[in-house]
C-alpha cells in the first residue's frame, strides 16, 4: 500500500510541472518518470529500506515520497536547462 501511495503522490506533484517552462530532459514524459522514480526511492530509504505493511501506511508514510520527487524534478529540470543553454535548437530539432 505505502509503494502505491508513494507513487501516487509522487504522480499528484507532477502534475504542478506545467506552471514551469518546459526545459525538463525528455519533456513532460523525462519530468514523469523522474517524480515517479524519485517518490518510490525516497520513499522506500526514508522507510528503512523496506515497505511497510497496510496497516502501518499513514500520512506521514506518504509524504515520504516528497523530498525524493522534488529532488529528481529539480535534477531533470536543471539536466534540460544546461542542454537548452548549450544547444537552443536541439529540442526542435527532429
Amino acid at each position: 500500500m505505502a509503494l502505491f501511495a508513494w507513487v501516487m503522490l509522487g504522480l499528484a506533484l507532477w502534475h504542478f510541472t506545467v506552471f514551469v517552462p518546459d526545459h525538463f530532459w525528455g519533456g513532460i514524459v523525462g519530468a514523469f518518470l523522474a517524480a515517479l522514480i524519485g517518490a518510490v526511492i525516497s520513499g522506500y530509504a526514508l522507510s528503512g529500506f523496506g515497505l511497510p505493511s497496510q496497516d502501518d501506511t499513514n500520512v506521514l508514510t506518504v509524504l515520504q515520497a516528497v523530498p525524493g520527487t522534488l529532488v529528481a524534478l529539480g535534477l531533470v529540470y536543471a539536466y534540460g536547462l544546461s542542454r537548452d543553454r548549450k544547444d537552443p535548437g536541439y529540442a526542435t530539432a527532429s
